[in-house]
């Protein structure tokens, strides 16, 4: 299959994600208000923490996704369908064993945490313990469903993929607005309703999966060597699974220790605002992903640098375009969108969002180190600065100081550790740290230097709707004539230029490949 047309399947796939992220971005932030308005401030606090006490003992599972996904993108890029059957069989499996491994850890250590640390009200225990056990049986839900995911990735049927999301975002809706319905605890209503929400959708995607794929229909399959090869790379990626889970919910348990559940609602009001503009983000990321190890499979060094130089650059265009108008009016955001805007809500979101832009740039580079397979020295050495942020958490609370300082901390990790990724990328695939710097990190600074600091100018000197709409327009012009001007180089101009040149009236456009002999004029 030719570069051009896999580039055409890249821009259909991200535009379909994109339709599936936007409505899911705006039924998300909707239903968060409904939910925290019904179940009040602590009780909201409760789920988010109760929840992440279980996501804590799925850390095999995110190591194990990570290998399921990378194992079938790099078969179905060698063109071996046996062999894809084979990863889904071993995938399977791997993961049944995993959810068995997790119902034995939750139900012995993760309840004794849940009854004796966690600072929860003495009245609220008997419904934050159904909380709890709804959350593990939604993980294992979550664990098993994870190679059906995996493969509709890998063949890119980013439609159907999207359809799911779609339908997941409107079950949920449908469940917050079914919390005002019932005289039921509704903490205990809410999480057992999750629970089936999430089911169904798992159901529904194994079922089109099996339709759909012959190697979904691949019995469970046990062999030696596929099993060590799998294992070694998820070992690796189990650091790396650890490490992500300090950085998110670790970090959450610190704070309710030192400061109860009002803090833990604070942080799942920023984590639904995070989780829905990043996660519509992420989706132009998934589209790359598969592409990026497929070339690397086909030994195409190139077209594997280029995806991953265009991935970080206009994934984080689209962070910031997204953001920046939330961080300049988040006050005035948050008052709008909930009735009751839980203390230290809106420094969480700033700060939050500002992990989330330095996340665009690293996910590239990551899915590039896991396409060589050679991850063990960037789990090592990533994993292990982050994980060092639970006791940097702990330090900082047992001194007195805000929790905020907890994710300020957070984003310096982060920060620092991104040239350490490029000189792990550059010794394993020969990436260029250069171009990186020429081709991303120059641009997108450019980029967020002109846009943001006038905005939160624009926001300081007005207020309200006016300055809400004034510093809103200004961003959004501001960093989508920045990403054109200065984000896009001279080729990729041109390429967005012939995607939009029969809706403006254009005859003839001529686009240019890198070497500068080689133009080609296509007629539309």
């Amino acid at each position: 299959m030719g570069v051009a047309e896999n580039n055409k399947r890249i821009a259909k796939n991200t535009l379909m994600l994109y339709a599936r992220m936007l409505l899911m971005m705006f039924v998300s932030l909707y239903t968060s208000r409904i939910i925290l308005a019904a179940l009040g401030v602590d009780d909201f606090g409760i789920y988010n923490v109760v929840g992440g006490v279980v996501v804590l003992f799925s850390f095999l599972n995110g190591a194990m996704s990570a290998a399921t996904q990378r194992f079938l993108n790099y078969e179905l890029g060698r063109n071996d369908a046996e062999q894809v059957g084979r990863v889904f069989g071993m995938s399977l499996l791997v993961h049944i064993w995993i959810s068995v491994v997790v119902v034995i850890l939750a139900e012995t250590a993760g309840l004794w945490f849940l009854n004796s640390k966690l600072n929860i009200p003495a009245p609220r225990m008997e419904a934050a313990n159904w909380v709890y056990q709804f959350s593990v049986a939604a993980t294992l839900v979550g664990i098993i469903r994870v190679p059906y995911d995996a493969t509709i990735i890998a063949h890119e049927r980013m439609s159907f993929f999207a359809y799911l999301g779609i339908g997941e975002a409107i079950c949920k809706l449908g469940v917050a607005c079914l919390l005002g319905v019932f005289s039921f605890d509704k903490l205990v209503l809410f999480s057992g309703l999750i629970f089936a929400c999430l089911f169904l959708i798992a159901f529904i995607g194994a079922i089109y999966c099996y339709r759909s794929f012959d190697s979904a229909r691949h019995k469970l399959f046990f062999e030696k060597k596929l099993f060590y090869n799998m294992l070694n790379f998820s070992g690796w990626s189990l650091v790396g699974g650890v490490a992500y889970m300090c950085n998110t919910q670790g970090l959450n348990i610190v704070m309710n220790m030192f400061l109860g559940v009002t803090v833990n609602a604070a942080m799942g009001v920023a984590n639904q605002v995070n989780g829905a503009i990043f996660h519509f983000v992420t989706s132009f990321q998934t589209a790359f992903n598969p592409q990026i190890v497929k070339y690397y499979a086909e030994g195409n060094k190139k077209e594997t640098d280029f995806l991953v130089l265009r991935a970080s650059k206009i994934s984080f265009f689209l962070m910031l375009f997204l953001t920046l108008p939330v961080a300049v009016n988040v006050d005035f955001i948050l008052e709008l969108w909930l009735k009751v805007v839980p203390h230290y809500a809106s420094a969480f979101v700033c700060v939050s969002l500002g992990y989330c832009l330095m996340d665009c740039l690293s996910n590239p580079i990551y899915t590039l180190v896991n396409a060589t397979g050679k991850i063990r020295g960037y789990q090592l050495i990533v994993g292990f600065f982050f994980i060092l942020n639970v006791p940097l958490a702990y330090w900082l609370l047992s001194m007195g100081l805000s929790p905020v300082w907890v994710l300020v901390s957070r984003v310096g990790v982060t920060f620092v550790m991104q040239p350490v990724r490029l000189l792990i990328a550059r010794r394993l695939s020969g990436f260029s740290i250069r171009r990186y710097c020429v081709h991303v990190l120059f641009r997108v600074l450019g980029v967020f230097t002109l846009s943001a600091l006038p905005a939160y100018w624009l926001s300081s000197i007005y207020a309200g709707w006016s300055a809400l709409l004034i510093s809103s327009t200004y961003s959004s012009l501001a960093v989508g004539l920045g990403a054109y001007f200065i984000g896009l180089d001279l080729q990729e101009r041109r390429s967005f230029n012939l995607l939009l040149g029969p809706k403006l009236g254009f005859k003839k456009v001529t686009v240019y490949r890198e070497q500068p002999d080689a133009s080609i004029t296509q007629e539309l």
